[in-house]
């Protein structure tokens, strides 16, 4: 079933690859987007092939999209799947969906208010993503005791890494302080002080939406560094990151897609985004948290909340510096 956003697909993929190790004969479909397509076409990995969804609202589509049109309908339908897989958030747009493609059986998640599928288990709030995953595998018999995400690297990957970069230094670390949300971001300066005091070659990766916050780290740096913005297809990325020693950022895509590549990361995880999104695993990945649950600006807005309107106040701020470049350290030992 879909995964729309790349961190969304890297946590999926230990249950994916429980779902491929349990049946090796069958081939996994992914219903998601065209970029999954492209990223995935290649690549060693669990999923078969991919059919791109046009955006479909609560399906393929978190903001706007519309309702399923019928031809799509009858094109998964005519693939005559045996088993369809929702692990796409609490179901009450997807179920409906899963529910008239036709399979012999259907297993997921299932919100108080959604359809119900064949097999199912409660959507409850603060519980790993990962793991949640994994709990609907093991509804059609897959189970594992690898949770981290194991992504490969192919060689159309290190081609565009280096047509687009060409060579890179050694000792590389790559900074990443962009975030969907700018209240999950860590501060500029607070990036480009780690990059600093690392005294190593420094790449600041983001993507145009991100332009801003890159450009501002890459400022206030005193040592100089490698700015990349949306220079680099995923794949490309996931070279770039695999070539480097460590990677620095928030929680985000490109540090689920850093770990993957079984390159080491520090990530700045505000308290709730841990327990659903981070690291299950201390030995290479750490995260420094931030226990800020009000509104760093007012103090009045509280968790869940925007009533406050504060959309730009970091609330992982106080993470120190020192914290961040002990982990990070560590790490390069």
């Amino acid at each position: 079933m879909p995964a729309g956003v790349l961190a969304d697909l890297l946590i999926a993929l230990p249950a994916l690859d429980a779902l491929k190790r349990a049946y090796p004969a069958a081939a996994i479909t992914l219903l998601g987007r065209d970029w999954h397509t492209r990223f995935l076409r290649n690549r060693p990995g669990p999923v078969h092939d991919v059919v791109p969804l046009p955006p479909i609202s609560g399906v393929s589509s978190s903001v706007g999209g519309g309702a399923v049109p019928d031809e799509v309908y009858d094109d998964l339908r005519s693939r005559r799947f045996d088993v369809v897989v929702q692990m796409h958030g609490g179901g009450r747009d997807c179920n409906p969906f899963v529910r008239r493609l036709g399979a012999r059986l259907t297993a997921g998640l299932c919100a108080p208010d959604a359809e119900r599928l064949d097999r199912w288990i409660p959507y409850i709030d603060h519980q790993h993503e990962t793991l949640r995953s994994l709990e609907v595998a093991g509804l059609v018999g897959a189970g594992t005791a690898d949770v981290e995400p194991h992504l490969s690297v192919i060689r159309e990957d290190w081609s565009e890494l280096n047509r687009r970069l060409g060579r890179l230094p050694k000792g590389l670390v790559a900074i990443h302080p962009g975030a969907p949300d700018p209240r999950r971001r860590w501060p500029p300066e607070c990036f480009a002080e780690v990059a600093d005091r690392l005294g190593r070659p420094v790449v600041v990766t983001g993507t145009e939406s991100e332009r801003d916050v890159v450009e501002r780290v890459a400022a206030a740096m005193k040592r100089p560094g490698h700015v990349v913005i949306d220079e680099l297809s995923v794949g490309g990325l996931a070279a770039l990151y695999a070539a480097c020693d460590l990677v620095v950022s928030n929680e985000s895509g490109p540090r689920h897609l850093a770990a993957a590549t079984g390159t080491p990361t520090v990530g700045v995880y505000w308290c709730g985004d841990l327990i659903s999104r981070g690291p299950l695993s201390r030995g290479m990945h750490r995260p420094l948290i931030s226990w800020t649950i009000q509104c760093p600006a007012c103090d009045g807005g509280s968790v869940g909340s925007l009533g406050c309107g504060h959309r730009s106040a970091s609330w992982v701020a106080g993470v120190t510096v020192d914290d961040v470049l002990e982990q990070a350290q560590d790490l390069l030992r």
